[in-house]
């Protein structure tokens, strides 16, 4: 643990077994009073830190954190100094934002630290998917006499990509699939300016066009009450029966029980799924029955690269947080007067921005 004085800013994190992470870094910096706090210990011991911390550097996964340590309203009631909850990753499930903003507290995020990792993930089971690597491996590891031509898939080049969410992970995913495999790319996102699809190298399109079109349906996408079950029976039935749905994103954004029935009745080829509603899924999922199915462990993020660039990011992020400055992955931008109320009460200073 870093300098821990009256005056220290103090940040709290729950040892996740991920290396190297957030506090491997803050440590680092004598400014910084860093708690490393294990999920199973006593309340007694976690408690009288959370409640006189600044900030809450908070793993991104929902299931790795026990519920009375997830970043709602409850928590924050009980930290009246907490100013900042960072997320280890892009994503920020265990976090209520709306209670942050209510409770005057930024969200931070790594939005973008481990884009190439979950881009190439993408990438691979697309690949994996029209070249049936993984059937063949499952046949060739058990069986012989299988006739070789029943494995036979398609080339990728030519072939059309939607890319739903044109953000840093699925413009990169855009990009590798349009430069490296000469895909044509389509894209859904709302979010974005007409200047952003022609910089991304995408067309505009509806969902309905795009999976309609597509031969490839790659996810990347926030996790929220819009794209909740997203894809389901409805928009699979949309695409074509050669098609391929991948979701490197967020379980929950394709409807697990629909996406079942459209394998089971080919109303789609295949799909890679490396995210899911319960992390890990239980062995008796229906899902993992398919053969045409290839399942990570939410691990297309998972790289050296980018859990050095996580855990950097989100330390950097962090010190710059509580020297007063304004954050550049923020969340939750209307929670800026508020927070900066906050802020000023707890240290004397004001943070500079708007």
């Amino acid at each position: 643990m870093s300098n821990d004085t009256p005056n220290a800013r103090r940040v709290f994190w729950f040892d996740d077994n991920k290396k190297p992470n957030v506090a491997d870094f803050l440590n680092k910096d004598p400014s910084i009073a860093m708690h490393v706090l294990a999920f199973d210990a006593p309340e007694e011991d976690v408690w009288p830190i959370a409640e006189t911390s600044h900030v809450y550097c908070i793993t991104s996964t929902r299931d790795e954190i026990p519920d009375p340590y997830k970043a709602h309203a409850e928590l924050l009631a009980r930290c009246p100094d907490l100013l900042a909850v960072s997320a280890s990753g892009a994503g920020y499930d265990p976090v209520d934002v709306d209670a942050c903003t209510a409770a005057g507290v930024l969200v931070v995020n790594q939005s973008g630290a481990n884009a190439q990792a979950v881009a190439e993930h993408a990438t691979g089971m697309m690949l994996a998917l029209t070249k049936k690597m993984f059937e063949t491996d499952r046949s060739l590891h058990k069986e012989r006499g299988v006739f070789r031509e029943v494995f036979k898939g398609w080339n990728a080049q030519g072939k059309t990509l939607g890319v739903i969410g044109l953000g840093n992970t699925g413009r990169r995913t855009a990009f590798i699939c349009a430069h490296g495999l000469g895909m044509k790319v389509l894209a859904y996102d709302p979010y974005i300016s007409p200047e952003d699809f022609k910089e991304r190298g995408a067309t505009s399109v509806s969902l309905e066009e795009l999976l309609a079109q597509s031969d490839f349906v790659s996810i990347h996408c926030p996790y929220n009450a819009e794209t909740k079950d997203m894809i389901c029976a409805e928009t699979l039935s949309l695409m074509k029966p050669s098609a391929f749905l991948v979701n490197c994103a967020r379980g929950g954004i394709v409807n697990e029980p629909d996406l079942h029935e459209a394998l089971a009745n080919k109303t789609i080829a295949g799909a890679g799924i490396d995210v899911w509603v319960m992390e890990p899924p239980p062995l008796d999922h229906p899902l993992l029955t398919h053969d045409n199915l290839i399942a990570t462990y939410h691990t297309a993020g998972v790289t050296v690269d980018s859990r050095n660039n996580m855990a950097r990011w989100n330390a950097e992020q962090v010190v710059e947080i509580l020297k007063g400055k304004r954050p550049p992955r923020l969340i939750n931008p209307e929670v800026w007067d508020k927070y900066a109320e906050r802020f000023e009460r707890v240290f004397g200073f004001k943070p500079e921005g708007k």
